[in-house]
């Protein structure tokens, strides 16, 4: 999917900026990876669009993100136990916006992609950088749970201009 149109200019049930909370204002001034976590299969497959996330190098490595205790991914990941992350680039933008339920896709989030089923949950294939990561737990914290896994496995690509979430909307570094 490389449309980078959406449905929206603006988000249409945006907060104002002078009305927002500060720390979320603070956040949006960090330039974030755009990654589209998945877990699941079959009919149970699911996936959520996650920019608060981080990798801490170790033995394993680890990848720590902030989701929500009512999202489907949340529930995917408590009863498998494992999942992927995918790291987009440009020309992913309309694969973001699906799986931030920001964009309509009729027939489901993984429609008219192609995916492939692994241990760890769907593959979005033509999503070639990747972790497979054994899902570790997760903590509450404030509005958000805190999860933790650990990598299994990495597919790396050469990126040459990965998508970033910065100030509310996505953007490039190329």
């Amino acid at each position: 999917m490389t449309d980078q149109g959406g449905v929206h200019d603006d988000h249409p049930f945006e907060t104002p900026s002078d009305e927002r909370d500060p720390a979320r204002r603070f956040r949006g001034r960090l330039a974030a990876p755009v990654t589209v976590i998945t877990a699941g299969d079959g009919d149970r497959s699911t996936g959520l669009t996650v920019s608060s996330l981080v990798v801490a190098e170790g033995e394993p490595s680890r990848i720590y993100f902030l989701l929500g205790s009512t999202t489907d991914l949340y529930y995917g990941l408590e009863k498998t136990g494992k999942f992927v992350v995918h790291v987009l680039e440009t020309g992913d933008q309309a694969i973001g916006d699906v799986f931030a339920g920001l964009r309509p896709s009729p027939g489901g989030r993984f429609s008219g992609l192609s995916v492939e089923q692994s241990e760890w949950g769907p593959v979005l294939t033509d999503v070639k950088t990747r972790a497979s990561c054994t899902y570790e737990g997760g903590a509450e914290e404030t509005f958000f749970i805190g999860a933790e896994g650990a990598i299994d496995k990495l597919e790396l690509d050469d990126i040459e201009d990965p998508l970033v979430y910065f100030r509310g909307r996505y953007r490039t570094l190329g």
